[in-house]
């Protein structure tokens, strides 16, 4: 899949071969919302083939269909695409989240060949054991003040409002995407406390039942690392990043970034973190020492 070029992307084969993983994680598709990239996800979920697929929380976004009702023909399609996987032999797992909690409820039941399950654990093909959750039971905020959580949805949204209109601008200039949000995520210092506070509380819990690793999504920040010898995985969002977490058949795990072709439907996949430890961003996109796990 890797070009020996570590900056270039990786473009599908010309047969237009499907791309193959053993396992694929998404999550934080936030269906049901204007800003879910549901045209570039519907193009992900037909080129990419695996044998097991986890949903990992926020799919359907209940808080946002409560406010008000948005659900268009391509996100439908998105939800027929991946019950067709289901009836074609890939093993359809989701774990609800946070903003689809109204999917709890039905634990432990299996809806059009999709199971829906609190939490999972994941054997990868080199004997590692991976902890899957949404991980917003880490999330303090959820936790000890959900209206506030409401509040930063709302806020959240109000920016990628304000974002989509600058960045229409910016492409009439003939500049690349600019994620405020994602900016103000990797800057502000409050934000930056945030994400890391998460990761090591979900991480510390993995190490607390003894297993290799965590999966997990929430807070839309892709990543690959080493956490006090646990390995710590967030296949980020289908909002902003258009990231997914992706196992290969030897177990290497990396996250693939859908999001070099923003502006048209994705023809490439542009690895972001490589099998071979060398870090690799799309390059309007750079992120900080994103590493693959070895096994």
């Amino acid at each position: 899949m890797h070009s020996d070029d570590p900056s270039a992307a990786t473009p599908e084969t010309e047969s237009g071969s499907p791309l193959r993983y053993r396992t694929v994680w998404i999550s934080d598709l936030h269906l049901g919302t204007p800003g879910c990239q549901a045209v570039a996800l519907l193009d992900f979920l037909k080129r990419v083939e695996c044998d097991t697929l986890y949903l990992v929380g926020d799919i359907i976004d209940g808080w946002q269909l409560r406010r008000s009702w948005y659900w268009p023909q391509s996100h439908n399609d998105v939800v027929q695409k991946i019950l067709r996987k289901a009836r074609k032999g890939t093993r359809v797992v989701f774990v609800p989240g946070n903003h689809d909690e109204f999917a709890r409820r039905y634990v432990e039941h299996n809806f059009g060949g999709v199971d829906v399950l609190s939490e999972a654990v994941h054997v990868t093909a080199d004997g590692r054991k991976l902890w899957i959750t949404h991980g917003d039971l880490f999330d303090g905020v959820i936790q000890c003040a959900k209206w506030l959580a409401y509040v930063g949805d709302w806020a959240y949204e109000f920016t990628l409002r304000l974002n989509s209109q600058f960045n229409r601008l910016r492409a009439r200039l003939g500049l690349p995407y600019w994620s405020l949000s994602k900016y103000l995520k990797l800057k502000v210092k409050r934000a930056v406390s945030y994400v890391s506070d998460f990761e090591l509380a979900v991480a510390r819990e993995a190490r607390k039942r003894g297993l290799d690793g965590v999966v997990c999504g929430h807070i839309h920040h892709a990543e690959i690392r080493e956490i006090d010898g646990v390995l710590y995985c967030n296949d980020g969002d289908w909002v902003e990043s258009l990231t997914a977490l992706v196992e290969h058949a030897d177990g290497r795990l990396e996250i693939a970034d859908w999001s070099a072709c923003r502006a048209t439907v994705p023809s490439v996949v542009a690895p972001r973190a490589r099998a071979d430890g060398e870090g690799l961003t799309a390059p309007e996109r750079p992120r900080a020492n994103p590493v693959i796990a070895r096994g």
